[in-house]
Order: C-alpha cells, then structure tokens, then sequence
C-alpha cells in the first residue's frame, strides 16, 4: 500500500478537503474540456486523474497513456484506477528515446512535473514532439525563485520563475497563461500573488 509522503497525491488516504488535493483535483477538470483524441497524462502519479478524464470525455477521448517513472505507484493506479481506455506505462518523462516508444499525441497533460526534472528543456522538447499538429498541451507548475535555485520543497528540484515558465512554450503557436489560486484559474489581477502556473498550448 502506498503512503501519502506529503507530495505523491493519494486521494483515498486523505482529507476531502486537503487543499493540496483540491488543487490537484481542480487541475484535472480544467484541463478536461481539451482532452479529446488520443491522450497522453505524463507523470500521472495514482491515476487518478487519468481517470477522471476518461470518464467525463469517454466520447471525446480515444485512449489516454498514462505514464509515470515509478513502479509500484503504477501499480497501484492500475488495480484502483482502472479503466478500459487507461494504459498505465512506466517511463521516464526526460528520456530522449520516450517520445520513439509512445508515438504522439492530440492532448497532453502534464501537471507538477516540471519542477521535479533537472532538464526541464529534454521534458519540453520530448513534450513538444509528441504533440500532434494543432494538439493542445496543459502543463502547470509551482512558481519559485528560479532555475537552478534551491527551493524548501525537498521533492522539487527547482521552481521557476513566472517569467521563465513562460519561456517553456516560445515554440508553439498559441500560449494561454492562466494563474491558479486555490481551485480557481483566472488571468493575473493586480495585488494578487500567485504560486501556480497553468499554461494552454497549441502546436
């Protein structure tokens, strides 16, 4: 049995209203109305996510790979998370040869993970590969004081900052910022401090 270690999102273990939860939940349904064709959910943690999609875009979704590098928390999303559209594989999100063996994408979802990656450019490339022509990326990401800076997080390898979250998406057509605060997402408001990036990305 997984353990909830205060980063891996185990939503039977834990409070309905933990705030970490809500926000990850929270995710999860904005990003639902992009998800159509075949999906890919990188870093997918539990599966619960994975699920989640699948069953409220059960028309609009043909497949959904989801993909994360640690085994027994695969296995676990498998036995409670299954799902007839659900592919549960394990894989490395950095890994140059990963986009060679999953093939590509019309939606990709891509949540917490960037700042778990040292190269966070081999994650966006490998990302941006995968993605179909006219294919919507959905990534988010904590802010921080930067690349390469440590963080008070002992999960994360660093947090970047807004300005260069921003500068992860320069090679796709279109980019959609949005900020999350709590369970909410909404464009930036004066006087409002933000910690969470959403970005929407088409190719």
């Amino acid at each position: 049995m997984l353990e909830w270690t205060g980063e891996r999102i185990i939503p039977k273990l834990m409070k309905p209203t933990n705030g970490m939860l809500l926000e990850h939940i929270a995710r999860y349904y904005f990003a639902t109305p992009y998800a159509r064709g075949r999906v890919l959910d990188i870093a997918c943690g539990t599966g619960y996510g994975s699920h989640l999609v699948a069953k409220e875009r059960k028309r609009e979704v043909a497949e959904i790979v989801a993909v994360d590098n640690d085994l027994p928390t695969l296995q676990y999303a498998r036995r409670e998370y299954h799902h007839q559209k659900v592919t549960h594989v394990e894989g490395d999100a950095t890994d140059p040869e990963l986009p060679g063996k999953l093939g590509t994408f019309d939606t990709i979802l891509s949540f917490e993970t960037v700042e778990h990656v040292a190269d966070d450019r081999q994650l966006m490339d490998n990302l941006y590969r995968m993605l179909n022509p006219g294919g919507v990326l959905v990534l988010s990401s904590p802010f921080g004081r930067g690349r390469g800076m440590p963080t008070n997080e002992p999960f994360h390898v660093h947090q970047l900052t807004p300005e260069q979250f921003a500068e992860l998406f320069t090679r796709f057509a279109e980019t959609d910022i949005y900020y999350q605060r709590g369970v909410t997402f909404e464009k930036p408001r004066e006087g409002v401090r933000y910690f969470i990036g959403v970005a929407v990305c088409r190719k």
